[in-house]
């Protein structure tokens, strides 16, 4: 979970294993896109969505475990 200007390439860059932090969990696979106004609405979003609460929602949505 992150912010960028280009998903698409935010992705490739992780599967190909340029981003230190994900690089020993790839592939990576894209489940949702938010678009917001601000980088600042953006970021308090995803400290949002990294909270306990919500990797649960997202665990029971989609089948998986986050590891954040």
């Amino acid at each position: 979970m992150g912010s960028t200007e280009n998903v698409e390439n935010r992705v490739r860059l992780h599967n190909f294993g340029k981003v230190k932090s994900t690089k020993a969990n790839k592939p990576w696979k894209l489940l949702e896109v938010h678009e917001f106004e601000s980088r600042s609405e953006a970021v308090r979003m995803e400290m949002f969505f990294k909270t306990g609460q919500q990797k649960e929602i997202l665990r029971n949505k989609y089948g998986v475990v986050a590891k954040w």
